[in-house]
């Protein structure tokens, strides 16, 4: 089978890199989860922990995209993130940071799908900048939110309740298994066999 290589070097490279910064993104939120789980704020745990899935997909979804454009997904060490912080609202604090961060970059990557004179990528992101709005608005919710709640024992414990709620689900079209089916009674995040 022939592949058609549709991105340029420079364009893999930079979606490469992404791919990367979204890893790097959910392994960060993966730090925040444990951070929560050991203040016992199993709620606040288990929003970063689905915020920690959404970045995997994203990654991802970069990575499949570099591969059915003819490019080649290089893995690079993803860096060690922060793993404590002073309180629920700083950590809050560093996610809405880091989302407006991300934000940045993709633009960036828009930049250089445009300098490249690469449409299909450059409409390719746009999932991505749209992504971001939601990204952005969430956090900036979930800040708010344990500002709100400070260090009120009671508002805290109802915050936890309602972060716990948030659940993980893929986003319509993707398939994290493109080459196969999951394996019979397996399930993400499981154990089970």
């Amino acid at each position: 089978m022939m592949v058609i290589l549709m991105l340029s070097e420079k364009m893999t490279e930079a979606l490469n890199g992404q791919a990367n910064r979204e890893l790097y993104s959910s392994y960060l939120y993966l730090s925040m989860s444990a951070y929560f789980e050991s203040l016992g704020l199993r709620g606040f745990a288990n929003w970063m922990r689905v915020q920690a899935g959404e970045e995997l997909v994203h990654g991802m979804k970069m990575y499949d995209y570099v591969i059915s454009a003819g490019g080649r997904g290089r893995m690079q060490a993803i860096e060690a993130p922060q793993f404590v912080w002073a309180s629920p609202v700083e950590a809050f604090q560093a996610v809405y940071n880091h989302e407006r961060v991300v934000t940045g970059l993709i633009k960036a990557l828009v930049g250089v799908a445009i300098s490249e004179k690469d449409k299909t990528t450059e409409n390719f992101l746009q999932w991505y900048l749209d992504e971001q709005v939601e990204e952005e608005e969430s956090s900036d919710m979930v800040l708010n939110k344990a500002k709100t709640v400070g260090s009120d024992p009671r508002a805290l414990a109802a915050a936890d309740k309602e972060l716990g709620q948030r659940r993980f689900k893929f986003p319509s079209g993707f398939d994290m298994f493109p080459y196969g089916r999951q394996p019979e009674g397996t399930t993400i995040g499981s154990l089970k066999k």
